[in-house]
């Protein structure tokens, strides 16, 4: 993530300040650093421990239920700030990792982000990541030497982070409505020759069930296969549907070019 992030910067940007001498050091994407930092009052460890301290943070996470993995997102999150791989980018990297774990555990499709929840309660959020730095609190403080009851604070912090924008999302796309909102497309891109007749009864099928099998389409419309075959095609090119590959199922997809018409309120107005 790091890399690909960097990659795309422009070269003025690929570089940081020593504080003490003013010397400017490059970034290299997706490089562990090589040199020692402080972030606030937080010294990080030494440059030599990243990669053992990584591998680490890769055995404790990697935990099996949904969740643990939800967990493991926001405290993995402090954690990979703490151990402060990257010379530079480190809280975008943090950021976009906590998003793909949520992905992956929750199957978000991408129409909600952690990053923007924390983004507004950024003097919150930094203040907690300062807390989660300080060592343990007394012999029930935990068993490691970073604070547990600062990071259970956090990960509290996180998930109504989480919950706060799902809510926002869900008055933004009024999934209630979302359906017939599709379907009433549909029956316009029909009528007007863009869609294939019966294509409205595939995104329906697919809005109940979550997904399709190709094979099935043939059968549910009462048609021939190659009648199936434009219906299904058809879709596709109108980004309406996607598909992993071409015998994969067929699963709705949020095209940018429908928003207006399937989420109404969910981008400004031009």
């Amino acid at each position: 993530m790091h890399r690909r992030f960097c990659a795309l910067l422009p070269p003025e940007l690929l570089f940081v300040e020593n504080p003490t001498t003013g010397a400017r050091i490059a970034v290299v994407p997706g490089e562990l650093r090589t040199c020692y930092v402080e972030v606030g009052r937080h010294v990080a460890i030494s440059p030599g421990a990243v990669p053992r301290f990584l591998d680490r943070m890769h055995e404790a996470y990697s935990r099996p239920g949904r969740i643990g993995s939800i967990l493991t997102a926001a405290c993995a999150h402090h954690r990979l700030l703490w151990v402060h791989p990257f010379l530079d980018g480190n809280g975008r990297v943090a950021r976009l990792m906590s998003y793909a774990m949520l992905r992956k555990t929750l199957d978000t499709r991408g129409l909600w982000s952690v990053a923007r929840g924390l983004a507004r309660q950024e003097t919150a959020y930094k203040a907690h990541l300062a807390a989660c730095d300080s060592p343990r609190r007394g012999d029930r403080d935990g068993r490691g030497t970073l604070s547990e009851a600062a990071l259970a604070a956090f990960v509290g912090f996180f998930l109504r982070g989480c919950i706060d924008q799902v809510e926002f999302m869900h008055s933004l796309m009024r999934p209630d409505r979302l359906r017939d909102r599709i379907l009433i497309w549909a029956e316009e891109e029909i009528r007007a020759g863009a869609l294939p007749p019966k294509a409205d009864q595939v995104l329906k099928a697919v809005l109940y069930r979550g997904q399709l099998a190709r094979g099935e389409v043939d059968a549910m419309l009462g048609v021939s296969d190659r009648t199936a075959r434009r219906v299904t095609a058809a879709l596709l090119d109108a980004g309406a549907l996607s598909s992993a590959s071409p015998r994969a199922p067929l699963q709705l997809a949020f095209p940018a070019k429908y928003a207006g018409r399937w989420m109404p309120g969910l981008f400004p107005d031009r």
